[in-house]
């Protein structure tokens, strides 16, 4: 989040809006407040297994904002096809995998498991199926023999926050051509 805030500066054809979180603790909501962004908590435990009621909260809390584009980042919560469908095309989610490889979580003691020589990160459009929508973008970083899924995710985070910020400013301007770091 914090990369994709930073990347929004002169010519940029997005603006931050809002930052939101289901996590008051988050760390994200105390920076953006801190630089002058609104910000929203929407906790999802009172709503206890109704999804929709917690995505209707949402919706209503970001309807003031005019959001154009939804920007997903660590955000861990599965979004049901009543939230995604009105937003189809405008909201968009970064993985920490080589999509459609290692879709949810654990993404990189699979990836080690699996014996791969190589994860990465991947942008996409939020689908109804996880982790399923168009790729905008993908990063690439070497699986190393001494890895761990700590090191493997930490070599992935710093690609996510170069990919992350070119992928929004192209989405922005209406480019959904993929796009290839090595």
């Amino acid at each position: 989040m914090r990369a994709l805030v930073a990347s929004m500066t002169g010519d940029h054809p997005a603006r931050p809006a809002l930052v939101l979180s289901n996590r008051a603790d988050a760390g994200g909501i105390a920076w953006a407040a801190a630089q002058g962004i609104s910000t929203e908590v929407i906790d999802h435990r009172p709503h206890g297994p109704d999804r929709a009621a917690f995505e209707a909260e949402i919706a209503a809390r970001i309807a003031p904002y005019e959001i154009d584009i939804i920007c997903l980042a660590g955000f861990m919560r599965v979004l049901t096809v009543g939230f995604v469908t009105p937003w189809q095309g405008r909201m968009i989610n970064i993985h920490p995998s080589l999509l459609p490889k290692y879709r949810g979580l654990d993404t990189h003691a699979r990836a080690l498991a699996a014996g791969e020589q190589e994860a990465g990160c991947t942008v996409h459009e939020v689908t109804a199926e996880l982790d399923d929508g168009p790729i905008l973008g993908q990063a690439r970083v070497p699986v190393l023999p001494d890895d761990t899924p700590d090191s493997l995710a930490a070599r992935v985070l710093a690609q996510e926050h170069l990919l992350y910020p070119t992928v929004l400013r192209r989405f922005a301007a209406g480019d959904k051509t993929p796009i290839y770091l090595p």
